[in-house]
């Protein structure tokens, strides 16, 4: 019996086409990717609905809290048994993050893309949708949390980022890999997630900056952070979880400020740890307040943040809900 998938488009160079004339890729005023359900019926039931179509630097926190509200309305409405979402790819992490966050659902949740327009030599969005279609309808890939699917790989939320500007094998999961891979006859998942954290939220009145630090890093920076009023602040720091003399005035304050202050590594592989007891080590930021991010990307660190200020009930202890 087929499965019922609940299909979603955003937007992204998956639904857009170059121009022959420019060279350029642009999105047009209907989106190519759109009515494709047909070609998918052999797999699934499809019902398609469109969330909005933006290029992915376009779309910020408002957007995917807005796709996420989409998605809890339309699994209520429809007897869904699984959802996959299309989405331009130098903003797909972050989605897929802010959705695995604040979602709560053991049917599978699948988002993919393209590297390559719909009209360009060797598109790969219609390619990369069929396979998110049938991994959200495989029954492995129920309770997995959010899933990321391009290139023949299933990759989790947390860990998967955008490594090439252009490959199509851009997206990989450092460190851990992807957790199944796709072939001709099957759908193979070999990992689970440990555990998952779900944060209910409605709204995204907080605001959340991020920064990355650099040799002979100066903290005025920090003080704009705490000028421009924002609720918290994400620093990509230097090797394990360090930074330069001269920023941790910067963090004393926001520290002192309630302004909460979150570390990650810069580095591609490895996490943030509290080693170094030096004037701007780890060890000597910890003591301050500081919280550690273990295992995700700035980027990451800074959307789990700001639904961390923005949840819904009680207050979260943010230094638990980081590590």
């Amino acid at each position: 019996m087929k499965k019922n998938i609940l299909l979603v488009h955003t937007g992204g160079t998956i639904s857009m086409q170059i121009n022959n004339e420019t060279g350029s890729v642009t999105t047009s005023d209907s989106n190519p990717i759109m009515g494709l359900s047909s070609n998918l019926e052999k797999y699934a039931n499809i019902i398609e609905v469109e969330a909005f179509n933006l290029p992915s630097p376009h779309i910020t926190p408002y957007e995917m809290l807005q796709l996420k509200n989409l998605l809890v309305e339309s699994i209520k409405a429809n007897q869904v048994d699984g959802v996959v979402i299309t989405h331009g790819t130098d903003t797909l992490e972050e989605t897929a993050y802010f959705l695995d966050l604040t979602t709560n659902y053991d049917l599978p949740i699948v988002i993919t893309g393209a590297m390559r327009s719909s009209n360009e030599l060797g598109a790969d969005g219609v390619y990369n949708l069929v396979e998110a279609v049938r991994v959200a309808c495989s029954e492995d890939a129920r309770k997995k949390g959010v899933l990321v699917v391009m290139n023949d790989e299933i990759h989790q939320a947390f860990n998967i980022t955008k490594t090439s500007t252009s490959s199509v094998n851009t997206f990989q999961s450092p460190q851990y890999g992807p957790i199944g891979l796709i072939t001709k006859k099957l759908v193979h998942i070999h990992q689970s997630p440990i555990k998952r954290r779900y944060v209910e939220v409605n709204s995204l009145e907080k605001r959340v900056a991020m920064l990355k630090v650099y040799a002979g890093m100066e903290g005025d920076l920090l003080e704009s952070i705490f000028q421009l009023k924002y609720d918290g602040v994400v620093l990509e720091g230097l090797g394990q979880g360090n930074v330069p003399p001269k920023v941790v005035d910067g963090i004393q304050k926001l520290i002192e400020a309630k302004i909460p202050v979150v570390l990650v590594s810069r580095c591609f592989n490895g996490i943030a740890e509290p080693v170094y007891g030096y004037h701007g080590g780890g060890k000597m930021l910890e003591d301050l307040g500081v919280i550690f991010a273990t295992g995700i990307s700035g980027q990451k660190a800074r959307l789990k943040l700001l639904i961390g200020l923005n949840q819904v009930n009680s207050p979260v202890d943010l230094k638990e809900f980081f590590n």
